[in-house]
């Protein structure tokens, strides 16, 4: 027999996410549904997954192993946020008010708002602030079911304060449970320094702030605004290919509001994901269904902004597209941790199927990283990263709506979330 220091017995519904990974078209219909699933794992990574019967014929509980009873819960993989701006101070309440009498995102960047309120306040933060606002945002996030999370600079927008936001994500993924995914994003917009002479800009984040990031090890991937008024498809594709050769590999805002082309780039660059898409193209849509790279898909921004337009998930799941979900969680247009909320407005607002709303939040978003071989799906051999909640099968996840239905958290196979409480703060802590 088998040993395990965790078992989880006899959920109602274990939703498993396996098979090929990234799903498309009909495969994102699959979640690898378990009647009555029983999962163990020894040492953070799972060991079994199957029925009751077998598990007791296959699976030795250690004596001080964890058992949960999981009748009247339904589990699934901890969902993976591809897409958030975790590292701010400040906030946009004002703007928001405003944005609420009718003043427009592009309106309020013009009055000076907009990210550069953010840049502001985060330029003025010491790395010690940085760290315990974002301590607070990821117990949020763990609270609500993510168990890795990918994150970006992109509020210092110098040397001086991209370093400082990825230093601190740097330690933070030493000390709360959630895996962080850093992206260096310098080039989030033109500071107001160097709005009239962009060029320099663009040269200092390639010859001073990229090599300060390689030699520092300090992200795996860059990321670019390509869109009207930040930066343009060809000084995207300039400033990603001085980050491929850096070593990062590269991530795109594309077509939020304009129909730039920035999908049409990330699929020609090769771009692990193209992200936004409100605003892509027919044409977009094809480059992204022919090549790799994963549509991710926002659906709290349309929804923050309020703005009618929204991506259209339809059209690039019947086309073939990999379709991700993530928060993009900031102070500006998304300012939410919640990955259910997400989940329940791709259903909601974007008509995505529960089934592929619920690939879309772990395996392909995991694929989104490239951790799709670590993440994003309860298999043999993978981490034991698993949410239940109290629900009697998945369709209510959506169904109920509004709530946190999550019970536990298991994170790398220690229960870090129990009751509505995180009981685990570090990585080293154990249970």
């Amino acid at each position: 027999m088998k040993p395990a220091d965790l078992a989880i017995i006899n959920c109602s519904h274990l939703v498993t996410c396996q098979g090929p990974i990234p799903k498309r078209k009909d495969s994102l219909l699959d979640i690898g549904l378990v009647d009555k699933g029983c999962i163990a794992s020894y040492r953070g990574k799972i060991v079994f997954i199957g029925e009751e019967k077998k598990f007791n014929k296959e699976i030795l509980l250690e004596k001080k192993g964890v058992h949960i009873d999981g009748s009247g819960l339904v589990g699934l993989p901890g969902f993976v946020d591809s897409h958030t701006h975790l590292p701010f101070a400040g906030n946009r309440e004002e703007e928001f008010i405003l944005r609420l009498k009718g003043y427009t995102y592009q309106q309020l960047a013009e009055r000076g708002l907009g990210i550069q309120t953010t840049v502001n306040a985060t330029r003025q933060a010491s790395m010690d602030e940085l760290t315990s606002l974002c301590l607070a945002r990821l117990d949020n996030m763990l609270l609500h079911g993510t168990t890795t999370a990918e994150a970006k600079s992109g509020y210092g927008l110098n040397l001086k304060d991209e370093i400082k936001q990825l230093r601190t994500l740097q330690e933070l993924n030493k000390i709360h449970p959630i895996d962080i995914v850093p992206t260096f994003m310098g080039a989030h917009e033109v500071p107001k320094e160097y709005k009239a002479r962009k060029d320099d800009y663009i040269n200092l984040l390639i010859h001073k702030i990229l090599p300060e990031v390689k030699e520092n090890n300090l992200a795996e991937f860059f990321d670019v605004y390509c869109e009207e008024g930040v930066y343009s498809v060809e000084e995207s594709r300039k400033l990603i290919r001085a980050a491929r050769e850096a070593g990062l590999k590269i991530k795109i805002h594309a077509d939020e509001f304009a129909p730039l082309g920035g999908a049409q780039l990330a699929a020609e660059e090769g771009a692990i994901s193209a992200d936004h898409l409100i605003a892509i193209t027919d044409e977009g849509i094809k480059k992204l269904a022919e090549s790799s790279t994963t549509a991710t898909l926002l659906p709290g921004v349309s929804f923050f902004l309020m703005q009618e337009k929204k991506a259209p998930a339809r059209k690039l799941i019947e086309q073939g597209a990999i379709v991700a979900l993530a928060t993009d969680f900031n102070p500006g247009s998304s300012m939410t941790e919640s990955m259910f909320f997400i989940m329940q407005l791709a259903v909601f607002s974007l008509k995505m199927g529960i089934e592929e709303a619920i690939n879309a939040t772990t395996s392909n978003a995991a694929y989104a990283l490239g951790k799709h071989k670590e993440v994003g799906s309860l298999e043999v051999g993978k981490k034991m990263d698993l949410i239940l909640c109290d629900a009697p099968n998945y369709p209510h996840l959506i169904y109920h709506f509004g709530i946190n239905p999550i019970k536990y958290v298991i994170k790398g196979g220690h229960v870090v979330v129990k009751n509505g409480k995180v009981l685990q703060k570090s990585k080293y802590q154990t249970d």
